[in-house]
């Protein structure tokens, strides 16, 4: 296995946009196995919301006096909120892993551990809660790369 693959996979594991959903699909087209991909990109991505978490505990603070980041960042927390509050307020925290889980643009890592501050969740529970949707959100990626939709075939009528 090349060093680069490990790289671009890392990477896209935890980039905002990419996560899970093009990093498992990358790591396995470029020859490493199911399962080291499944793990290496779980275990990266799982990594998004303490490190989001102490950043938002810390550098926000410093950073929010300055004009154009609070700007930017005030339209990412507004669609955030959108995203996961319904889940959160009907579930929990069972609702954000169930939203982190959902391997749809939007809904993962990023998204869940941001929510989960905005509405002030526990870090903790919230980051559990996060690692637990990541892993599923892994789970259905991984077997949709491996096996094509038909893995998905038993929600389909046929």
């Amino acid at each position: 296995m090349e060093i680069s693959v490990i790289f671009w996979t890392m990477l896209l594991a935890i980039l905002p946009i990419s996560e899970l959903r093009g990093a498992i699909p990358y790591a396995i087209y470029h020859g490493m196995g199911v399962v080291p991909a499944f793990f290496l990109c779980v275990g990266v991505n799982s990594l998004v919301s303490p490190l989001l978490l102490a950043f938002l505990a810390t550098f926000h603070r410093l950073l929010s006096r300055w004009k154009p980041y609070s700007r930017a960042f005030e339209r990412i927390v507004e669609r955030a909120r959108r995203k996961v509050h319904d889940f959160v307020e009907k579930y929990g925290y069972w609702g954000l892993a169930i939203f982190v889980a959902i391997p749809f643009p939007l809904t993962g890592a990023w998204t869940g551990a941001l929510g989960a501050w905005i509405l002030g969740m526990n870090p903790r529970k919230s980051f559990l809660a996060v690692t637990a949707g990541v892993v599923a959100a892994g789970l259905v990626v991984t077997a949709v790369t491996f096996f094509g939709i038909k893995a998905l075939s038993f929600f389909l009528k046929t």
